[in-house]
């Protein structure tokens, strides 16, 4: 008998065992509300997710990202977006086109054919106009009835066709970049660099409003005001724009030297308005001989007027000047021609 009642005692711990699981699966299987409010005496039932619903709050604003959002009409959506356009229109700061202080225009230039050997140069223009160095070398204007970028020796105040370049400057072909470089106020300034097709830099200088940053200035007198000649070197050869002034300012000589040689158009000029006097042609290259004697190809009087020019195959050098003011006839008066009285108005009564 005592022998019967041992064994069955693992049956009978077996029996509770299964009990209390029976038990507790029946509550582990029943749904739950969850909440993650603070407050200790909300009910723990409720008929709805609060996952999903707004009673999750901080000041009256769900603070779930799977919250429902509030309905919304499609003027309120609407008007919403727009607020957000402008304030991101705002931050982004617009680009301003300036350089050096001075406002610009850009504008771009193509020459040549159509296609891969086409060039186009891209530049900026002063947008309103301003006095320019009287001793700088060169100026570089755009001819906006032309659609021509122009090396003057002079300054040219009365066409207003003619814009100032300012700014950065860049000449392309084939979606390659053959020069780069700025301007400022009409002249180059900056580091200039010229490259072949292949992108190989060829050439680079550095210029100062429009003087090489190792040409030779000389000046007049010791307070150095007043500049009497600018000798252009570049790796210690002669390259550049050559100028000489008189001591009143104005430019004497003008002309430009390539590879160490006079090149191109020379000017001599007569020392007031900027009037030129003689144009002489030497060689179109410097890496050919030098021409000895240059040829005269221009020639211009006091008054601005042309007088000699061989391609026209014209000389009045010889004919004598007429006199602005003729000498008249003894006793010879000019007639006066009476004003007319003045229109006086009718006194009102």
């Amino acid at each position: 008998m005592r022998n019967s009642r041992l064994g069955l005692r693992p049956l009978r711990f077996l029996g509770m065992l299964m009990l209390a699981l029976f038990t507790v699966l029946p509550w582990a299987c029943t749904r739950k509300t969850v909440s993650f409010k603070s407050t200790p005496d909300e009910p723990l039932a409720l008929l709805s997710d609060t996952l999903t619903t707004t009673g999750d709050t901080l000041n009256g604003k769900p603070s779930l990202s799977t919250a429902r959002k509030a309905t919304l009409t499609k003027e309120q959506e609407r008007a919403a977006k727009e607020a957000e356009k402008d304030t991101q229109r705002k931050s982004k700061k617009k680009k301003k086109n300036v350089f050096l202080g001075e406002k610009m225009k850009k504008a771009f230039v193509k020459t040549g054919p159509k296609g891969r050997n086409q060039k186009i140069t891209i530049f900026y223009y002063l947008k309103y106009p301003k006095t320019l160095n009287a001793y700088a070398p060169a100026y570089y204007y755009y001819d906006t009835k032309k659609h021509k970028i122009l090396k003057l020796a002079a300054v040219e105040e009365d066409a207003a066709q003619l814009k100032i370049l300012h700014g950065p400057y860049k000449v392309m072909q084939n979606n390659k970049v053959l020069e780069t470089g700025y301007y400022a106020l009409g002249t180059r300034h900056l580091r200039w660099e010229t490259f072949d097709k292949n992108g190989v830099l060829l050439t680079k200088t550095h210029y100062e409003m429009g003087f090489p940053r190792d040409a030779n200035v000389s000046y007049y007198g010791e307070d150095r005001s007043k500049i009497n000649e600018i000798v252009p070197y570049v790796n210690g050869k002669l390259e550049g724009d050559y100028a000489k002034f008189f001591q009143n300012g104005q430019p004497e000589w003008r002309g430009q030297f390539e590879n160490g040689k006079r090149v191109g158009i020379w000017t001599k000029y007569w020392g007031f308005r900027s009037r030129r006097r003689y144009e002489y042609q030497y060689g179109e290259s410097g890496y050919d001989p030098e021409v000895a004697e240059p040829e005269l190809i221009r020639e211009y009087s006091r008054e601005a007027k042309l007088i000699f020019d061989k391609e026209k195959n014209l000389d009045t050098r010889n004919e004598p000047v007429a006199d602005p003011n003729p000498a008249r006839r003894p006793g010879y008066t000019p007639r006066t021609v009476p004003k007319a009285a003045p229109k006086v108005a009718p006194k009102k009564r």
